[in-house]
């Protein structure tokens, strides 16, 4: 059986849409765009999604636009948590220039 290496195993962030990742405390958050090349729509504005994982393994948190016009839909317990503000502003900071 070949050995696989973990980077060869690991999907590269050109390919996911990964913009980079930012912690608080035990939580680790990670920004995805999606689009036409990441599973988006080509007419539509580019969306992102928030991942967090807090040792439970990754989830999706929030799906967003930087259109002004749509608001971030947050999921389960972040909704409406006194983090979004924060997490939201991180986010966009990697957007404005991401980690890839």
């Amino acid at each position: 059986m070949a050995e696989t290496s973990l980077a060869e195993a690991e999907p590269h962030p050109d390919d996911n849409g990964w913009l980079g990742d930012f912690h608080r405390g035990p939580a680790v958050f990670s920004v995805f765009r999606t689009g036409p090349n990441n599973g988006g729509h080509p007419l539509l504005p580019p969306e992102y999604r928030i991942t967090c994982n807090d040792g439970a393994g990754p989830r999706e948190i929030c799906r967003f636009t930087i259109e002004p016009e749509f608001a971030p839909e947050w999921f389960g317990a972040w909704r409406n948590d006194e983090w979004c503000p924060w997490i939201l502003k991180r986010a966009k900071q990697l957007i404005e220039n991401p980690e890839v």
